[in-house]
């Protein structure tokens, strides 16, 4: 595991250090606590902290209650928090600002990695249940819900007029497919086409053959150019059916952030020309934009 440990004390980190390199995991030690807190913020592959709670210039408890928030983005993360003087109140202020586990100051060997053993089992165990409440079962695509999410925190870190984009995509005719084919071909359609929307951006499954696209830093022209990549990239899709090879067409909408959106309108510009480039023939990328024109294939 990559674990951060931050510590007033020099000495302190070296002994700690000491005893969990050997176990093979990958130790990130920090005197500075605001200088952790970075690290932690653009390092996501860390899951366990072991925090003093006498650091500066952010208190053990401010960075316990800080990475706490933080993981609630970057996935989980086992914090521990330690200290000299080891007292119920410390335990309660410790827990209550989002800790997991406490230990003395200094710990253990056998102790310290006992409990590393212990975070391992629960950041497991959570990115297993987070992957579950996050994926659609059938294509492995992001579910509705967690799409959503993912677009929401994109857009936040890109809300100005071209900063995002998004593509709504539908296979054309998925019923007749299911119907001439039987439902494990239907299946295995939106699998394919959901691989590919999953290849750049941030792909989801909406539902049923409905699939969405958020491109972060793309503007309109790049996301509709991107779009008529997929649609080009649909056509050439081949899908076993017993004897038969079944080809496939999606209908594209796209769309891109304007002042004062939301991700919710920008969906639904996006849905808005998605139904007309149905509406124009199917096959076809539409924008939402009114002097844009359909690319048709």
């Amino acid at each position: 595991m990559q674990i951060v440990i931050v510590d007033s004390s020099r000495v302190v980190l070296q002994i700690i250090a000491s005893l969990i390199e050997p176990r093979g995991h990958a130790v990130h030690a920090f005197t500075d606590s605001v200088e952790a807190l970075a690290f932690l913020k653009a390092t996501p592959s860390v899951r366990v902290l072991i925090t003093s709670l006498e650091v500066r210039p952010l208190c053990g408890l401010e960075l316990c209650w800080s990475a706490r928030l933080l993981a609630e983005e970057r996935g989980p993360l086992h914090v521990i928090t330690m200290s000299s003087a080891r007292n119920v109140r410390s335990l309660a202020e410790a827990l209550d600002s989002g800790a997991d586990d406490f230990i003395e100051k200094p710990p253990s060997a056998e102790e310290l990695n006992a409990r590393l053993r212990a975070a391992e089992r629960l950041t497991t165990m959570q990115e297993e249940l987070i992957r579950l409440a996050e994926t659609d079962p059938l294509t492995g695509a992001l579910n509705r819900r967690a799409f959503f999410n993912r677009a929401r925190i994109a857009a936040g870190q890109n809300c100005r007029p071209g900063g995002v984009s998004a593509i709504l995509a539908d296979i054309d005719h998925f019923k007749r497919i299911n119907d001439q084919y039987g439902h494990d071909v239907g299946d295995r359609a939106i699998t394919a086409v959901a691989d590919l929307i999953a290849r750049d951006g941030i792909g989801g499954r909406l539902g049923g053959e409905e699939f969405a696209l958020i491109l972060p830093e793309c503007n309109l022209l790049g996301a509709a150019a991107r779009a008529e990549r997929l649609r080009a990239d649909v056509q050439d899709l081949r899908i076993r059916a017993g004897a038969a090879t079944v080809t496939l067409s999606c209908s594209f909408g796209v769309s891109s952030w304007t002042d004062g959106d939301s991700v919710e309108a920008l969906i639904k510009r996006a849905d808005v020309a998605l139904y007309a480039a149905k509406s124009g023939g199917r096959n076809r990328v539409v924008s939402s934009s009114r002097d844009a024109m359909p690319i048709v294939a």
